[in-house]
Formats: C-alpha cells, structure tokens, sequence
C-alpha cells in the first residue's frame, strides 16, 4: 500500500470514526440555512438546508460542549439542495459541513471532504480561523509548487475554523421606528463599530469595541449632537484575518474579508458568540433608530476571506467552487478583479440568490436600512465586462423590499473597465472619487482653474443628470476610511505605513495632500494654524456642497493615524478615534463647526437641492437658482471658467429653487452666498449687489472666529489666505 493510499484510508476510517448513530428526519428544502422549530407533532429541533448541486455526499456535522464531532449524513435531495430535521437541536449548537465530491482541479471541482465548511446562511458564528496548512484544499507544502493546487490535501481542518452556530428566532421588529431620512436629508458618517467605542471614556470599558458600546447613550450622544442621520458602519459580517497578516501578528481591522453573509462578526459581540451576537446587533439598531440615526451597513460581496487557490477552503470553495465563484480560462484559478484572490461569479442565478438573501435578512430581520457595496463594479461584471443591466443590478431594482432601502455603490473594481463612476442605474448613490480629488486639489493649491470644481459644488450634474438621476446619486467625501484622515491629509506629504508590516509599498501614493510646509507634527504655530484652518475648509466645501455628504469619524476631532494611508490592520491606537482631542480647543471648535454646518443643511433646503440647478429663473423677472462670481462681484463668463484663479463665489437662491413642500406649493427658503479662496494670500471680495441682494449676514468664516456681522452689498469682504465665508442674504 502506498502512502497516499495509506493517507485515504486514515481518511476514510476518520470519517466512520465521527458518524452519529442517529439519523436526521427529511426535513425540508427550505428555507437554506439553519432553522429551529417545532414540528406539527410538537417536536422541537433544526432543519438544516445545503445548496450543494454537484456534491456527491453531504455530511452535517454537530459538535458538543467539548469540541467533540458528530456525523449525520444528509440522506434528502430536493432542488438541489441537502436537507434534514434534526430532533432536539437547538439554538447555540454548533455546526459545520463537510461535503463529498470529485477532486479535479482542472475542471474547477475542489471537493475535499476532510474540510469542514461554513453554512453560507449561517446568521452566527463561533470560533476564529486560526492560520494552518491544514485548512487548505490542497497541500500547500507540496515540493512542485506549481502543482501544489492539484494535490488534495486530508488533514481534519476543523480544529482551525471557526463554526455555525443555530440561532433563535424569537426576536421581533414591533417595537422598532425607522427614521426612513430622506436621501437630500442624509448626511453619512463612517464608523468602524470597534475603533468609535474602544476609547470612549463615558462607556464601560466591558462595553467598548462592541455593538453594545455603539448602542450606548454616550456613543449616541455623539451622533445626535453632531446632527448626522446615519451611521455606514464599516464590515460587520463574519469575518477572518487573513495568513500573511497572522503570520505578522496582526489582524484585519478593517473587516473587507467576509466568511458569513448573515453572521454579525462575533468579535464585536460583549454578549457571547453562540447566537447572542445577533440579539446584541439589533439593539444595538434599535437604540440608533430610537435616536433617529439609519444604519447602513459596508457589505462585501465581490470577494470571500478564502482567497486564491492556495488560500482556506472554508465554505464556498468546498460546496460549489465553479458554481460560485469565476474562473479563469484555465478553470484552475480564478478570474480576480478585486485584488483579493477571487471574485463571486454573479452571472450565476444561485450566487445572486445568496446575494439578495443576505440582504434581505438585514433589512428584515436586522433591521438596516441600506447598504454600501465595496467594489459594487465587480457585482454587475458579465462576460464582456461591467454591464448596468447585470443580473444582480436588476434583481435588486425590481425587488419590492431591496429597492426601497439606501444603495450606495463603491463604483469601481481592480479589473479593465471597471471604473464606472456616474454609470450606475437610478435608485443607485455612489461614492465619487471625483469630488474627493477635485476637493483635496483646490485647497492645495493643485488645481489650475475652477471649472470642475463647479460642478462637484452643485452636484455633479456632468455625472448624474443623465437617466433622471438627483443630486444625492453623489455621496460627497474628502476623506474615506481607506486613505488619510483628514487631519493627515493636511500635515503628511507622503504615506507612513512602515507598522503595517509591508516596508511602506502598501497603500496609495495618490493622496493629493499637502503638509502645510512641514512632514508630521510640527511645534510651529503658523503651521499648526494653517492646517486648522484647512481642516475647517475641508469640512465646510463638504457640508455646503450640493449632493450627500460623508464624514469619515473622528475627522471633526481632528483625528490622526501618524500619516497611515492603509490603516486595515491596524486593530490598535493607530485606527482607534482618541476622544482626548475634545479637550483640545481648536479640536472642539471644529467639531462644533461641523455641527452647526450640519444644522445649517438640515434647517436650509436650498443647501441640500433635491433637483439639479438650471441655470435658469423660476419665473418672468426672478433670479436664476444658481449664480456664480468671480472676485469683482460680477457674474462669471464662459471665458473666467478658463481663466486662472484660486477663488471663487456661488450664490444659491432660496426664491428660485424648483422644488415645492409635500403640499405642491412652491419651496422657498433664505439665499446663500459661498465664498472661497484657495490662494495664498488674502484676496479681496467684492459682494454682488441687486437684483441678488441688498445685504448679506455672515456666518461662517473659517479664517477667524464668525461673529456673525452684517455687510452690504457692494461691500468688499476679505478673504484670508486658504479660507472660505458663507453669507446669508439679508440680516
């Protein structure tokens, strides 16, 4: 007998060594996942339910309070899906698969049923991957390592991966009250549910890190205080760190590397991980929506934590790999446009089902109210490339419940073509990049005119007006949690992320920032003020900027990483927001603008258009919704578009706006006028005069502190160097 016939006996002894003597009832098809219930007859148990549709066995696999394995293999067929009752199973069980098939790498069949495999509906999970050569399909230390994929590997890998766990379904929404915020109403801010809690000095330290610590009056606090209307939570599904960051002691803090699509990751759990991770998320929505905040969740659906070839097989590789995921040519690898090792195939209609599924089960049953899709490009990709009549996109614009929560697309991919900003179908917002450059390249000083960014002030009309799409498609922002703070894009040159790990090569060079004449923190006040100073123009333009805006946390606390672009793993101080800057005057001071800007908005239509500007008067003799100025007063030409400069006015009329109030009667509000001045120097401005207005009041200026004074039209404002002033008409 040959070794390898020696390693498939142990294999095949190992297996009838853990078979359980009872075997399940027939169960149903579905629905897929694990569900526990009383049968008619009043038995209480779990209906287990596999999508599995060229396996050619299917093992469940129970595992009791001393980690010790019990087999019950899955007799019922249905649709292609495995299925059995198990009697007496009940919530907090823990479970995993292992499933039986061909093993031929060159056709995409990676069957290994050594592997014990994630249900892709577990709602929990518990446990944690731990990094071993074990856990792949293939034998990794395989001396011809051009073929180590196509040797399968039989080591027991249940030791190192984590387990499903059966929840309760007593839980309700009766009580629950959505804010169900407009989208012009929206203002976005982005938290990682660990790194908001972790040095929150007004929450239990056994609190901080967790759902629990977000749902906390202290953290809540926060939020209301600011005025934002909704949390976009960083990935909170089920997630792993991957080998080369364990192998570094360190962790994926960030969470872009999902395992469970239903499952709230467990580490963020203070409750326990055998089910009460999902009780401890709900309330933790239910105390936001109490305070009126909308939770929108960061899903990751383009990729999965098991990575290329040589990476985990966890869930999806062991159940279906080619019936989940793309394939290259070869059907031995895999096609990656994401730069994670695979990407999901959503031509497939079952990888499209998984998709809405999970994310139906957040909206019912955890009760979110929308979603931002990382690399959303990836999802909509066909046979020849991205396509906006994907097979995804549709299903989720003609589903009843999917189509009515917030959908914001991340709107590229890492593969040809896959930038796609401004071609996203209606009921779609995207995160544009566009804003966030031009933004960053005014107040450095980088752009040559102004042109473009007149369009990014008023929407983004060049990219959004087409296929009767509004101003809110745009989410605005400066700053992202992937990238510099803002505080770091206004003292650093260049990105500082040597504690990664990875001798500075990771992360973007592309970062458009300026340090303000000094690399880091600087003792020299003229510099500290400048960068204060930028800081409060940066978040200004945000706010005052026509389309939804996104604050990325901590950013109106002056936030820094030390000048870490690429701060993903970096579970530590580094990511984590230090409430200490709130003692700090010029810190409190910018969270305090930032909440009065935000008032501003949610007090003033005219700041937060529903419809795009026209350009034109709403009637005989009125005044157009838009006018824009140069520094003499006067209305700019088609030849200042071109023309040189670092400054810039724009006049938004409240008396002009095309909008009417849910009564049908014309909206009306008070005008603005947007100063900015980018230049060096102080640039004086000549304030225009009738028929836009008689006087104007200030009340923002970033240079110095607002005392809110009256001037005339024709009056001439000074603008200091890098600053910007808004005025209300009249006063």
């Amino acid at each position: 007998m040959t070794a390898w016939q020696e390693l498939q006996r142990e294999t095949r002894a190992g297996a009838q060594a853990h078979r359980a003597p009872d075997a399940p009832w027939p169960g149903s098809w579905q629905p897929l996942g694990a569900r526990c219930h009383t049968t008619r007859e009043g038995v209480r148990g779990t209906n287990f339910a596999l999508w599995a549709p060229a396996a050619e066995a299917v093992e469940l696999c129970l595992f009791d309070e001393q980690g010790q394995e019990g087999r019950h293999p899955l007799t019922e067929r249905t649709f292609q899906t495995w299925h059995g009752f198990l009697p007496g199973v009940r919530p907090g069980t823990r479970y995993g698969y292992r499933v039986h098939g061909r093993w031929d790498p060159w056709t995409g069949a990676r069957w290994n049923p050594a592997k014990l495999l994630l249900d892709p509906y577990a709602r929990a999970v518990d446990g944690s991957y731990t990094t071993h050569d074990a856990t792949c399909a293939s034998v990794r230390a395989w001396p011809e390592r051009e073929a180590a994929d196509t040797v399968r590997d039989n080591r027991d890998s249940a030791p190192y991966v984590p387990k499903a766990v059966v929840v309760d379904d007593d839980d309700d929404w009766y009580d629950d009250q959505r804010p169900k915020t407009p989208w012009a109403e929206t203002v976005l801010y982005e938290l990682h549910v660990r790194g908001f809690t972790m040095r929150h000095p007004g929450i239990p330290e056994q609190l901080r890190g967790t759902y629990a610590g977000l749902a906390h009056p202290a953290a809540i606090e926060h939020l209301t205080r600011l005025g934002v209307t909704a949390v976009e939570l960083l990935p909170v599904h089920h997630h792993v760190s991957e080998d080369h960051l364990q192998q570094r002691g360190l962790a994926n803090y960030w969470g872009y590397n999902t395992l469970g699509f239903f499952a709230p990751h467990a580490g963020y759990s203070s409750s326990g991980t055998r089910g009460q991770q999902v009780g401890e998320f709900k309330r933790m929505v239910r105390a936001l929506h109490a305070a009126g905040i909308e939770v929108i969740l960061d899903v990751v659906y383009n990729h999965t934590a098991e990575g290329g070839v040589d990476g985990p097989a966890l869930s999806l590789r062991g159940i279906d790999n080619a019936g989940y995921y793309r394939l290259d040519r070869s059907r031995r690898g895999y096609a990656d446009y994401t730069g994670c090792g695979n990407t999901l195939d959503t031509r497939q209609p079952h990888t499209v089902r998984l998709i809405t599924d999970s994310l139906r089960y957040w909206v019912t049953e955890m009760g979110v109210d929308g979603f931002r899709f990382d690399l959303a490009a990836a999802l909509a990709r066909g046979s020849d490339g991205v396509e906006m009549h994907h097979p995804f996109l549709g299903a989720v614009s003609q589903d009843p419940l999917l189509s009515r929560v917030k959908l914001i697309a991340e709107p590229w991919d890492v593969g040809p073509g896959g930038y796609q900003v401004g071609g996203f179908p209606p009921l779609w917002a995207e995160w544009n990049d566009k804003y966030r450059d031009t933004v960053r390249d005014f107040w450095r000083g980088a752009r040559p005119d102004v042109r473009e960014l007149g369009y990014r002030l008023s929407g983004s009309s060049d990219l959004y007006q087409r296929g009767g799409r509004r101003p809110y498609a745009s989410v605005n922002f400066v700053t992202a949690h992937d990238g510099f703070t803002l505080r770091d894009l206004v003292s650093y040159n260049g990105k500082h992320n040597e504690a990664n790990g990875e001798q500075n090569r990771d992360g973007t060079d592309d970062n458009r920032s300026w340090n303000c004449g000094a690399e880091g923190e600087t003792a020299d006040p003229a510099i500290h003020a400048l960068r204060v100073r930028q800081l409060r123009n940066l978040m200004a333009t945000l706010l005052l900027s026509t389309g939804v805006p996104m604050i990325t946390a901590g950013d109106e606390l002056g936030r820094t990483q030390g000048g870490n672009n690429n701060a993903y793993c970096q579970d530590s101080p580094v990511s984590w927001l230090d409430w200490s800057l709130l003692e700090q005057p010029e810190w409190r001071e910018l969270a305090e603008l930032t909440a009065k800007l935000i008032r501003l908005r949610r007090e003033h239509p005219v700041l937060r258009q529903r419809a795009f500007f026209s350009g034109q008067a709403a009637g005989p003799g009125g005044q157009r919704d838009l006018a824009w100025f140069t520094t003499r007063g006067r209305e700019m030409t088609e030849a200042d578009w071109f023309t040189p400069t670092a400054a810039l006015g724009m006049l938004l009329s409240g008396t002009a706006m095309s909008e009417r109030d849910q009564h049908g009667c014309p909206l009306t509000d008070d005008s603005f006028l947007l100063l900015l001045n980018a230049g060096e120097r102080p640039t004086a401005f000549t304030l225009p005069g009738e028929p836009w207005a008689c006087r104007f009041q200030l009340l923002v200026d970033t240079a110095t502190p607002t005392s809110e004074e009256s001037l005339t039209a024709g009056a001439v404002t000074t603008l200091q160097g890098r600053s910007l002033q808004l005025l209300r008409v009249g006063g």
